[in-house]
């Protein structure tokens, strides 16, 4: 059996795809050295002449079609981590460094851009915000204890025998259970309960 993959490394993958994914879009709509060489690399294999429009048209619609398949494969992993990861908001914290970092260094290495100071304390910025930000989530983890259910019976504001809809089901409070929620006084000991 396979190890499941963590949310962690989905939303690094996402992020990588999402840079992809800039990466062919650049390739098709800009006017790029690197283009024009693949636009002249296909005009030559075929014998064409590198005027012959079509092939920069094939060419723009190959990176197009590429574009187009790593926005679903981002898409699709970025919903996978966020259906794993603990808070929607690491897991887009984490998809859109990777994004940011990869973009950076297709960036750099192909198109030659520059990455000036301010790049790279952006970038450092956000290498500190994901350690905070994962740091915060395994605190949370901590302070619960065993597998963080608990039943709905007991918790303040939430009577016993009460009715509650769970997953467009109407539920006893009896037979359902709540994550991540503290049980309350019991009821003799609450404040409400207690006969005057």
């Amino acid at each position: 059996m396979a190890p499941a993959v963590s949310w962690l490394h989905l939303a690094i993958l996402s992020g990588c795809s999402a840079a992809c994914n800039g990466f062919f879009a650049k390739l098709t709509t800009g006017n790029s050295a690197l283009t024009h060489s693949v636009i002249g690399s296909v005009s030559h294999f075929f014998g064409a002449s590198d005027e012959v429009k079509w092939v920069g048209w094939a060419v723009r619609g190959f990176f197009f079609a590429l574009n187009m398949l790593f926005d679903s494969i981002m898409w699709g992993l970025f919903t996978a981590a966020l259906a794993r990861g603990s808070s929607a908001t690491t897991v887009s914290v984490v998809n859109t460094s990777s994004n940011f970092l990869v973009a950076a260094f297709l960036g750099w290495s192909v198109f030659q851009e520059a990455l000036p100071f301010q790049w790279w304390i952006g970038a450092a910025l956000l290498v500190v915000g994901n350690v905070v930000i994962s740091r915060q989530g395994e605190e949370e983890k901590k302070v619960g204890s065993g597998d963080g259910y608990m039943p709905l019976s007991g918790v303040e504001g939430v009577d016993d025998g009460e009715s509650v809809i769970v997953g467009g089901e109407r539920r006893s409070t009896d037979s359902v259970e709540l994550r991540g929620r503290s049980r309350s006084r019991s009821r003799s000991e609450s404040p409400r309960g207690r006969d005057e």
